[in-house]
């Protein structure tokens, strides 16, 4: 899945993305998109383990950059994250999110992420969903 358009307009922006470092990375598979996180003071729990909030952070929000490169012109916000950590996570690592389209209906996408530490393992698998929505610009002083 090609990012290169939605990497380029993100880093302009003050998103929750740039705060917590996600970097994304297209792919050849145009069902497929990944992302990487790094486990730090911006990601990590007070006692130096990956924050489960982060990961579905990150889950999310590499979800709806898929969304986003499937369908340009829409928007998707996420209405449904649901995920199982399985394995803690140490400062000092790095975390890979893999998505996966599973469902790609008019209005609604329905995503599969797993996220794996830097050895390969299954950290966390998370669905998310995201809904097709009519955003409509803001007006000086609302």
């Amino acid at each position: 899945m090609d990012l290169s358009y939605i990497i380029d307009h993100l880093g302009d922006e003050p998103t929750l993305a740039r705060t917590l470092g996600m970097t994304f990375l297209s792919t050849p598979e145009p069902d497929r998109c990944v992302a990487t996180m790094a486990v730090d003071g911006r990601t990590r729990q007070p006692f130096g383990v990956l924050s489960g909030g982060a990961t579905l952070a990150l889950a999310e929000t590499l979800a709806g950059v898929g969304s986003l490169a499937l369908c340009p012109g829409e928007k998707y916000v996420g209405v449904n994250v649901s995920g199982s950590h399985v394995k803690a996570v140490q400062e000092g690592d790095t975390i890979t999110a893999v998505a996966r389209i599973v469902h790609r209906g008019r209005r609604f996408h329905v995503w599969n992420v797993e996220v794996t530490n830097t050895a390969g393992e299954v950290i966390s698998t998370i669905t998310v969903t995201n809904y097709a929505v009519l955003i409509k610009p803001r007006e000086v002083g609302e």
